[in-house]
C-alpha cells in the first residue's frame, strides 16, 4: 500500500508495459492501478482504508426480494409488513497487499448486494431485515484473515461470514467461523485443497463451513486440453512457491500431469516476493521444458516472465494459473504477456444470470466497466457470494439462531446464480459437482490472453473441456505467434 494510504484507478485502455528490470510488489501494484484498497467508485461505498491496518464498516438496508427458484424479480416489500432487527453480514477479501488483484471488484460487488437489498430483506422469518456489510481486509496474509474473521464474529457480532479469493483467505477465515459456529460460505479457492488442506473428513464434513468453486479434476483436465491443442514435447516446468496455493498444488499436479503422459520439472519451492529467476530459467532451458505451469501472485509471475524472455526461454505454452486471472498482470508483464493461458472461472460470456436483479453476466460486466472504467476481472464472481446468503436468509426461520441459518446454508438448492446452478442437498460422489461434503464445484475453462478490441489485452474461451456448456471463443494459438 502506498505510504499515503489512497487508492489508485486502473486507466482504461492504457498500456501498462514496465521496464526490464525486475518488478517489486511495491512497482506491480502501482502499475496495476491497485496500490490501494479497491478500485473507486462514484457514489460508492466508502471501503477505502485511512491506512493499511484499518477499515470502514459499509452499512447496507435492503428491500426484500421475492423471487421463486430460477426467478431474478425484485419487489419493494409493503409497508404494512414486520421490521426485523439488522442483519450483518461479515466480508474477508484481500484488498491490499500481493493477492489486491482478486479484491479489485469486491467494492463493486459490496455495491451491488446494497442496491438488490434496497431498503430490507423479506426473510424466512416473514420480516423484513435490514442489511449491513462489515468489510474486512486481510492484507493478503493468512494470519489476518484468521484475525479478522474472529473479530467479526467474536467482537462485531456477524450472523454470517463470507471470503473469497485464494487458500490464503478462505482456509483460515473458514477454519475460525468452525470453530466458532458461526455460518460461512467461500469462494474463489480451488475446493480440493479447501476441503483436505482443513483436514475434512470426506465422510463426515464440516458443520457450519460451505464452499463453492472448481477443483483439481476440471483444472488438470483444462490445462491437458490446453497444452494438448498446441504440439510440445510434454515437458512441463512446474513454477509453485512455498505459500499455501504452491504447496497444495505441489503436491496434486505432478501425478495427475505424469499419468498423462508429462515429465514434470520441479525446481523446488521459493519464496513469494523472489526477483531473480535466472537458476529456475537455466533448469528449464537445460531440461528442454516446452510447457509452463505456474500457480504464482501476479507481480511474481510478472517477473519470471519477463525475465524468460530476456534470457531467451520462450516455451511453446505458458499457462499462468492465479497470476494470469486479471488484465493487469497482462499488462504489466507487456508484449510477452500475449498467448499466455490460464484458467476462466468467470467471464461475460457464461451462460448465466443473477438470482437478485436478473442480470446476465456480460450485463454485470459491462455494468463494471462503466461504473469504474476498469476493463471486467474474473473476481466479480465474488458476487454470487451474497446470491447465496440472501437465498440462505429468506428461508432461514429464526434469524436469532446461528442453527436456523446453519441449516438453511447446509438445505441450499438454488436453480441460478452467476455460476450457474448450486446444490448443496446432492449426494456427494466423485466427479459430480458435490465432490465433498459442503463443497459445491462451478464451471471452469480455459482462456487466452490476446490483443484486445477496447483495452490491450482481452481473455478469450479456447477450452471448454471441463464446461461444455460455455462456448469456445478461439482457436488456441502457440506463444511464437504472438512474439513481435
Amino acid at each position: 500500500m502506498d505510504s499515503d494510504g489512497k487508492r489508485q484507478s486502473g486507466e482504461r485502455g492504457t498500456q501498462l508495459e514496465t521496464s526490464t528490470g525486475a518488478v517489486s510488489r511495491r512497482e506491480f501494484l502501482k502499475i496495476a492501478g491497485i496500490a490501494g484498497a479497491t478500485v473507486g467508485l462514484g457514489g460508492g461505498l466508502g471501503l477505502g482504508l485511512a491506512g493499511c491496518g484499518e477499515e470502514e464498516t459499509t452499512s447496507t438496508s435492503g428491500a426484500a426480494t421475492t423471487a421463486g427458484a430460477g426467478e431474478a424479480t425484485t419487489t419493494s416489500v409493503d409497508a404494512s409488513e414486520e421490521t426485523g432487527r439488522e442483519i450483518k453480514m461479515g466480508f474477508v477479501t484481500p484488498l491490499t497487499g500481493p493477492l489486491a488483484s482478486f479484491g479489485i471488484p469486491d467494492e463493486y460487488c459490496v455495491e451491488k448486494w446494497k442496491e438488490a437489498v434496497g431498503n430490507g430483506l423479506l426473510c424466512g422469518d416473514g420480516k423484513k431485515h435490514p442489511i449491513s456489510f462489515l468489510v474486512r481486509d486481510t492484507q493478503s496474509d493468512s494470519s489476518r484473515s484468521a484475525q479478522v474473521a474472529g473479530d467479526l464474529v467474536t467482537n462485531d457480532g456477524v450472523d454470517m461470514v463470507l471470503a473469497a479469493s485464494t487458500s490464503d483467505v478462505t482456509l483460515p477465515a473458514a477454519d475460525q467461523c468452525e470453530a466458532l459456529e458461526t455460518p460461512f460460505i467461500s469462494t474463489d479457492t480451488p475446493n480440493v485443497p479447501w476441503f483436505l488442506a482443513r483436514g475434512g473428513d470426506p465422510g463426515v464434513g464440516f458443520k457450519w463451513t460451505y464452499h463453492f468453486f472448481w477443483g483439481t479434476p476440471e483444472v488438470v483436465s483444462t490445462f491437458l486440453d490446453l497444452w494438448a491443442q498446441i504440439p510440445n514435447n510434454k515437458t512441463v516446468g512446474l513454477m509453485c512457491p512455498n505459500d499455501p496455493d504452491g504447496e497444495a498444488w505441489r503436491g496434486l499436479w505432478p501425478p495427475l500431469f505424469e499419468e498423462n503422459g508429462y515429465k514434470v520439472i520441479d525446481p523446488g519451492a521459493f519464496p513469494d516476493g523472489m526477483e531473480d529467476y535466472t537458476a529456475i530459467i537455466s533448469q528449464f532451458r537445460k531440461e528442454a521444458v516446452e510447457v509452463v505451469a505456474a500457480v504464482m501472485v501476479p507481480a511474481d509471475f510478472v517477473n519470471f516472465t519477463k525475465q524468460s524472455a530476456q534470457q531467451g526461454f520462450v516455451p511453446v505454452v505458458s499457462t499462468g494459473g492465479k497470476a494470469m486471472l486479471f488484465p493487469q498482470t497482462a499488462e504489466a508483464i507487456g508484449p510477452s504477456g500475449y498467448g499466455i493461458t490460464c484458467e476462466q472461472w468467470w467471464g461475460p460470456t457464461f451462460p448465466y444470470k443473477s438470482s437478485l436483479s436478473g442480470e446476465t453476466c456480460q450485463e454485470l460486466a459491462d455494468d463494471f466497466e462503466s461504473r469504474t472504467g476498469n476493463q471486467w476481472t474474473q473476481p466479480i464472481e465474488h458476487y454470487a457470494l451474497f446470491e447465496v446468503a440472501a437465498d440462505v436468509l429468506k428461508r432461514a426461520t429464526n434469524l436469532d439462531d446461528k442453527e436456523s441459518i446453519r441449516q438453511a446454508l447446509a438445505s441450499t438448492n438454488m436453480a441460478e446464480s452467476i455460476v450457474g446452478p448450486l446444490d448443496w442437498t446432492a449426494p456427494v460422489a466423485d466427479n459430480t459437482a458435490k465432490p465433498f461434503p459442503n463443497v459445491v464445484t462451478t464451471p471452469l475453462v480455459g482462456g487466452q490472453w490476446v490483443p484486445g478490441a477496447s483495452y490491450p489485452f482481452d481473455i478469450l474461451i479456447c477450452s471448454n473441456v471441463s464446461s461444455p456448456d460455455i462456448p469456445i471463443q478461439v482457436k488456441e494459438r502457440p506463444l511464437s505467434d504472438f512474439a513481435s
